[in-house]
């Protein structure tokens, strides 16, 4: 896969990041840059990956090189309220694309919204493009919040994720590639590395 298409895939993969939260409520079934710190070499599985700490998000998680960071906050008129999201983009390769997504609510919406913020969330990616389909999603508590993991494929890329709600953040964590060069454990080094900071 050539530069271009990966740069093509990324700027999709944050496209359809922001639609889908577009195009969800919590409360229903201008453009940014932030300075970032903190990235170490982490060296296993034949892969060097970098531990990131977000500010933003107020999390570590490990990437296979330094992410490319977009910060945007979106106004939401039927809702009454901006949306601020930070989407934190790595690849281990043009064909595997690593994406962190942070969307900060209001303060009113917080985690007793978490299962149908979840539920309308997956709802959202699956009504996006008519062409994915669903090969599971599971409800689960992942550090004592409610987190969905869901796996979808689109013709012939696999989009799987995991995604929860902490105060009145939604963090989604996914791994996108073709289906030949899908990699469980480079998926679950990604997602298993996601810790919030104390």
């Amino acid at each position: 896969m050539s530069k271009n298409m990966y740069d093509a895939i990324k700027g999709i993969a944050i496209t359809s990041a922001a639609g889908l939260l577009m195009s969800f409520s919590p409360l229903v079934a201008g453009s940014e840059k932030t300075v970032e710190k903190t990235a170490k070499p982490i060296q296993k599985n034949d892969a060097l990956w970098q531990e990131f700490h977000s500010v933003v998000g107020n999390c570590t998680m490990q990437f296979p090189k330094y992410p490319d960071h977009l910060s945007e906050k979106l106004r939401l008129p039927e809702e009454g309220f901006d949306l601020k999201y930070d989407a934190y983009i790595s690849a281990i390769d043009q064909k595997t694309v690593f994406l962190l997504l942070i969307a900060q609510y209001p303060d009113f919406v917080d985690e007793s919204y978490a299962r149908m913020s979840l539920e309308g969330f997956l709802n959202g990616i699956l009504t996006h493009n008519p062409n994915n389909q669903l090969i599971f999603a599971d409800l689960s508590l992942v550090g004592g919040h409610e987190a969905l993991d869901f796996f979808i494929r689109t013709g012939s890329v696999y989009f799987k994720g995991r995604a929860l709600m902490v105060k009145n953040s939604l963090y989604l964590m996914a791994m996108e590639c073709e289906v030949q060069n899908y990699d469980e454990g480079h998926y679950n080094k990604f997602v298993e590395s996601f810790q919030l900071s104390q």
